[in-house]
């Protein structure tokens, strides 16, 4: 079976979410902050299995810019910076299928890891406490 081949890709830069359109009929609405932390680059998704970064404080994420890779892919330019994955047409549209799924498991190993969506707060400044005069 042929690739399907996307024949619409829209970006809503107030919603954070990339719109895509397939030729076999589906549409997928693909948050940024998910298509962030399924980022296909190694930095993401490591060398081999088990070797995945989990990736946190993507709440507020956006796309800043996509660019055309050839006639199969994207990449996708985020506003955290990163910029090293290409999004194959392929992949996005399995991330497409598998967004419920996908999603659960990652609330779930961020839930495990004790660790964040929203970006963690710097802590204040230690002071040497008291009042003084």
């Amino acid at each position: 079976m042929a690739t399907p081949r996307p024949t619409e890709i829209t970006l809503h830069q107030q919603s954070r979410r990339l719109d895509i359109a397939f030729d076999d009929g589906q549409r997928f609405e693909l948050p940024c902050e998910y298509l962030r932390v399924f980022s296909p680059s190694a930095e993401v998704r490591g060398h081999g299995p088990g070797q995945e970064v989990l990736q946190t404080g993507q709440r507020n994420v956006e796309i800043s810019a996509i660019e055309p890779v050839g006639v199969y892919a994207v990449k996708l330019v985020f506003s955290d910076g990163h910029d090293t994955g290409l999004y194959s047409w392929d992949y996005l549209y399995d991330l497409g299928a598998r967004q419920v799924s996908n999603w659960k498991s990652y609330l779930a190993r961020l839930d495990q890891a004790g660790a964040s969506r929203d970006v963690a707060s710097p802590s204040p400044p230690k002071g040497k406490g008291g009042c003084s005069a």
